[in-house]
């Protein structure tokens, strides 16, 4: 596709897939790091927030491949160009590190449930209790380590918005909003 048919923006099915997906990555991330990690597995309620945590996990899943499916389909604008390689670059490697990451993370969630046999209890309603402590299942540990990068590549994701944003000012951001014109 040459530069002057290339799109301004991103197709409208991607740009809802992003901005759907970023408030179910947020909405999970808080859920499990403030709601789901201080709630003793003891708690009756616990089991109603790890069905609702794994099943937005598990939609994150599946609407990420849907993502990545439509990202590589569809036309969209070339690279931002900040004017330093290094940075153009790490723009690149941390978008492709967003998908990479929130898919290990999905992934990790459902190795943990099938690990420590959280199905027939949390979505069959077997009455049997929750495993003592999570932490004993090693996709806990994988887990808890791609949050933490997923919760940094979003931190530096937002910096890099604010840079393009409010120093920069070069509207970078109208790419990956809804409007009209390519």
């Amino acid at each position: 596709m040459s530069a002057r048919t290339q799109p301004i923006r991103y197709h409208p099915a991607l740009v809802t897939l992003r901005w759907l997906l970023a408030l179910m990555l947020g909405v999970a991330l808080v859920a499990g790091g403030l709601l789901l990690e201080n709630t003793p597995n003891t708690e009756p309620d616990k089991i109603f927030m790890l069905r609702a945590h794994m099943s937005i996990g598990v939609l994150i899943l599946l609407l990420m491949l849907v993502r990545l499916v439509v990202r590589t389909r569809t036309a969209k604008p070339s690279h931002a160009v900040t004017g330093n390689a290094l940075l153009d670059r790490l723009s690149v490697i941390t978008h492709w590190s967003l998908y990479a990451v929130a898919i290990a993370m999905a992934a990790s969630g459902i190795a943990l449930s099938i690990a420590a046999g959280l199905g027939p209890i949390v979505f069959g309603g077997s009455g049997d209790p929750l495993p003592a402590d999570f932490w004993d299942y090693a996709p806990r540990y994988a887990h808890w380590v791609l949050a933490n990068l997923l919760m940094a590549l979003i931190a530096l994701h937002v910096a890099a918005f604010a840079w393009h944003q409010w120093v920069k000012k070069d509207g970078l951001f109208r790419r990956i909003w809804f409007g009209t014109g390519n």
